[in-house]
């Protein structure tokens, strides 16, 4: 029995990197970007949803949602935004700025990776050359994902995630850095070689922030940690087309049916037969989108007895019947692929 339920949800939503920004600023300067919905289609076209990050690879700075308390930053610190805010990066705490357009992150998303920019000052990157004297760099990027069916990882995630540096150094910000280093030189696979380390960077950060949760959290993560819901979110997550049952799950689980169901809900927000109703859907439409297997066997890999039944399920929960879904979600899979590396790995 696989116990990694975090590795297999960030399989099933489909966890992909993209190619960084290389960010100099001197003097007081700041940068605001604006909300991720807004250049999605831009900078990872077909993707659902997308994760902003930064790495400070040399100096400090400070990082916030917009209109809330920054955070400090220095080397090797890692920050995102899960929920996809805008926000600011920026010398000193209250800095803002005019929001980068849109237009500059379309006109740059075929520029050669990674993109460097030069701050001196408020909001307008003062050149395309990066200051190699600079007092701050950063290396931003983005990350894709799906929302749906169903991501429960990403709504048990904070709004602004500050990943310090661990004490004794972090593998992060030298391994990025030198990655930026060779992009920049042209070597050969360098982008694939950031795609995959942004990927390992936030499973980092997931895992930090699961270890640093406080006593009495609750959430997905949470639960995860937690000895009875953990291991009824292994047993659902490992095994989805088991004919699960409340009595089998609370018996599996060492608890009573009820006590089962009021922790599960406590954690995680739902109860555990409508979690694994979504998550079986969550498979499934993975499923549909990256193999050319019949609707009728997807819905037996998920517990489903009948492709009829399967079918209704899937346009209950999804909206769309699995057909509809498998070309839609294709189509947008070809589209990312045909607008060419230059284009969908592109990061602010």
């Amino acid at each position: 029995m696989s116990l990694d339920t975090l590795s297999e949800v960030l399989r099933a939503v489909r966890l992909r990197g993209a190619v960084f920004y290389y960010v100099s600023g001197d003097d007081d300067w700041a940068a605001e970007a604006p909300a991720a919905c807004d250049i999605a289609a831009a900078v990872m076209p077909g993707v659902e949803h997308v994760i902003e990050y930064h790495v400070v690879a040399r100096g400090n700075c400070w990082a916030a949602v917009v209109g809330a308390q920054p955070v400090r930053m220095s080397v090797g610190d890692v920050v995102m935004f899960p929920q996809g805010d805008a926000h600011v990066m920026s010398s000193a705490p209250g800095l803002r700025a005019d929001p980068i357009p849109k237009e500059w992150v379309v006109a740059t998303a075929r520029a050669s990776k990674p993109i460097p920019v030069a701050y001196h000052g408020i909001g307008v990157p003062a050149g395309p050359e990066p200051d190699e004297r600079a007092s701050t760099v950063l290396v931003c990027g983005f990350l894709g994902c799906d929302l749906k069916p169903f991501n429960p990882l990403i709504s048990a995630l904070p709004r602004l995630m500050h990943l310090p540096a661990p004490a004794g150094g972090d593998w992060v910000a030298p391994v990025m850095h030198q990655a930026v280093r060779e992009s920049r030189e042209l070597r050969p696979g360098s982008e694939a070689v950031l795609e995959r380390l942004s990927e390992m960077m936030f499973v980092d950060a997931v895992r930090r922030h699961l270890e640093a949760l406080p006593p009495g959290s609750t959430g997905w993560l949470a639960g995860l940690r937690d000895r009875v819901v953990g291991k009824a979110l292994t047993l659902m997550h490992d095994r989805p087309a088991e004919p699960w049952t409340i009595e089998l799950l609370s018996e599996r689980a060492g608890l009573s049916r009820s006590a089962l169901h009021e922790r599960f809900v406590h954690f995680v927000g739902q109860a555990p037969m409508q979690y694994l109703g979504r998550w079986r859907m969550q498979a499934a439409a993975r499923q549909l989108v990256e193999s050319h297997a019949p609707v009728a066997s997807i819905a037996l890999d998920v517990g489903y007895d009948s492709e009829a039944a399967f079918s209704r399920a899937f346009k209950r929960i999804v909206g769309m019947p699995p057909g509809e879904w498998r070309r839609r979600h294709r189509r947008g899979a070809g589209a990312t692929a045909g607008s060419g590396a230059a284009a969908a790995d592109v990061a602010v």
